[in-house]
């Protein structure tokens, strides 16, 4: 095994379903209004899922969207590793079906339960997969079908969640370079009992648990650990790529909710304004979220080769996981 190689992120892609719920629809499911959730989470639309619509098929069909955006083959993936909380089954795994789907001959399969924080552990372990030279070709993929854990009565919880799918492509380099640059990660597993979806096991530390198989969130606590660890692990992250805060071009959160985002930023280390989001047309997608953000980036035109961005996924465990990434993907996609 080659121990020097570097891994590269050489295409991506994305899905979200056609189904649109609106502010105004959550008018008529719940009391609440549009002003009421623009004006507490940034959030106008998010995509929802067909009934008959599983997570594997959301992901499956990023995968196709990223071939045909970066004309790349996935054939000779060696791994595919899916970051979900939403999981069809227990097992099968969900990276199993979408192998399935894909027809990809000879592949490992996992996935990774670390909630939000999913698809950015997802990248850390595709890195180290490539750059120890045990794999080289890993697809990562984070994909949700949230609306199908949300309790459409709690009006705290349901204006929140939406469904979508990202995959990225991780490659060994060609070159000397990769595009990996740092990474950190965490977690503050006391607090898990402000964000879960009861299981087996139907008591946490003690404490009984809710919400019948539907997810369960103390968004205050959340929003508290949140705003308290992510700027402080951020500017570590940065300092640990050798980086300042202003050499970071794009910083991109998980898009929980746009008022966590911007009490985030406005402790620093990264601008508002250097700040990519999904959260206004797809809402809070989990793992989903920052591939979600990166492609509506490229598509508009601000993400481009070459720039560093700094990856930050945080949520249920309570864990996060960050990356600073030099963007590899090329400007220049297939039309």
């Amino acid at each position: 095994m080659n121990h020097q190689s570097k891994a590269t992120i050489t295409a991506m892609g994305t899905y979200v379903p056609d189904r649109i719920l609106t502010n105004a629809d959550l008018e008529k499911l719940v009391e609440t209004s549009d002003e009421w959730i623009v004006q507490r989470t940034g959030m106008r639309e998010r995509r929802i899922a067909a009934e008959d619509q599983f997570v594997s098929d959301l992901a499956t069909k990023a995968v196709e969207d990223m071939i045909r955006r970066y004309d790349v083959s996935v054939e000779d993936v060696d791994m595919i590793l899916v970051a979900t909380s939403t999981p069809e089954y227990a097992f099968p795994s969900t990276a199993s079906r979408v192998q399935a789907n894909l027809k990809i001959p000879h592949t490992g399969v996992l996935d990774l339960n670390a909630a939000c924080a999913g698809f950015t552990y997802g990248l850390q372990l595709a890195d180290s997969l490539v750059t120890s030279g045990m794999y080289r070709k890993v697809l990562v993929i984070g994909a949700e079908t949230l609306s199908k854990i949300t309790d459409y009565t709690d009006r705290t919880t349901c204006v929140l969640f939406g469904d979508g799918a990202g995959a990225f492509l991780v490659e060994r380099s060609s070159g000397a370079e990769g595009d990996f640059m740092a990474a950190i990660s965490g977690t503050h597993g006391e607090g898990g009992v402000h964000l879960y979806k009861s299981g087996l096991s139907s008591e946490m530390n003690g404490v009984p648990l809710q919400g019948e198989g539907c997810l369960v969130q103390n968004g205050r606590e959340i929003y508290k650990w949140a705003v308290r660890t992510i700027p402080e692990q951020l500017g570590k992250l940065i300092t640990k790529a050798e980086l300042s805060p202003d050499q970071i071009d794009w910083f991109v959160p998980h898009s929980a909710n746009m008022r966590m985002i911007e009490a985030v930023c406005e402790r620093g280390p990264v601008p508002l304004e250097r700040t990519l989001t999904s959260v206004e047309y797809r809402g809070n997608t989990s793992a989903a979220s920052i591939p979600l953000a990166l492609q509506l980036a490229v598509d508009e035109g601000k993400l481009k080769e070459g720039q560093s961005v700094a990856l930050f996924g945080f949520g249920g465990g309570l864990t996060y996981a960050g990356l600073v990434l030099k963007w590899g993907v090329p400007d220049k996609v297939q039309e």
